[in-house]
């Protein structure tokens, strides 16, 4: 296998050509219009000096109507401690993503080109943040971006007790309601994987991506319960 070097051109190889690890690309930028473009061809980028570019197989998916709530956090999220919104401080929810500790990582993916980059498709109203909220203080949230009927998650944080997954659950009943088909969750987690998210390989994945990008997108401010 081959990882091809980007340049300026707005263009990347075909995910079929990714090395086993995912990996498929490094270079070029993170400007809107490559995001979006690698995004709607089943890429995505970690952070990385240049950027590395990745479309793995298989690929980790949650379809919204198979959402698995546990019962004692179907229990919290019926008391309704934490009231939970979206797209009131995405700036706050990507930068304490970044700041979460990840056990068995050595530091965040997230650095600031990363930062700015989906700022940047928040203020297009592309990239979407999902926050739990407990009177005034974020105890926890998520965000990512959605492209016609996919919601690709990118990272979440709990600053208190379940609140990400509070925001998580919130989302995705959302997302069911809206008509969304499915949300990207890209690779395995035993978090994401209790919550009901299912391996698709990447010839599926990319064939019901291709389905529902002919829908249209939802573009924010996105507004819960409505």
């Amino acid at each position: 296998m081959t990882v091809y070097r980007l340049g300026k051109r707005l263009v990347f190889p075909s995910p079929a050509e990714a090395e086993p690890d995912g990996l498929l690309a490094v270079g070029g930028d993170l400007e809107p219009r490559r995001l979006l473009l690698a995004y709607s061809m089943g890429i995505f980028p970690w952070q990385g000096d240049p950027p590395l570019w990745f479309s793995p197989d298989p690929r980790w998916v949650l379809v919204p109507s198979a959402l698995h709530v546990s019962r004692s956090l179907g229990k919290r999220l019926a008391r309704g401690e934490y009231q939970v919104r979206a797209d009131t401080d995405f700036g706050r929810v990507i930068r304490a993503c970044a700041q979460a500790e990840r056990p068995g990582q050595d530091g965040t993916w997230i650095g600031d080109d990363m930062i700015e980059a989906y700022c940047r498709l928040h203020e297009l109203g592309f990239g979407h943040s999902v926050e739990a909220w407990l009177g005034d203080e974020l105890a926890g949230g998520l965000y990512g971006l959605s492209l016609g009927g996919v919601f690709f998650g990118e990272s979440m944080f709990a600053l208190r007790s379940d609140a990400s997954k509070v925001a998580f659950a919130s989302l995705v009943s959302q997302l069911e309601t809206w008509g969304f088909d499915f949300v990207d969750c890209q690779v395995h987690t035993p978090h994401l994987a209790r919550f009901g998210a299912v391996a698709w390989s990447r010839e599926r994945f990319l064939r019901e991506l291709a389905r529902s990008l002919e829908r249209p997108t939802r573009r924010g401010p996105w507004r819960l319960g409505v």
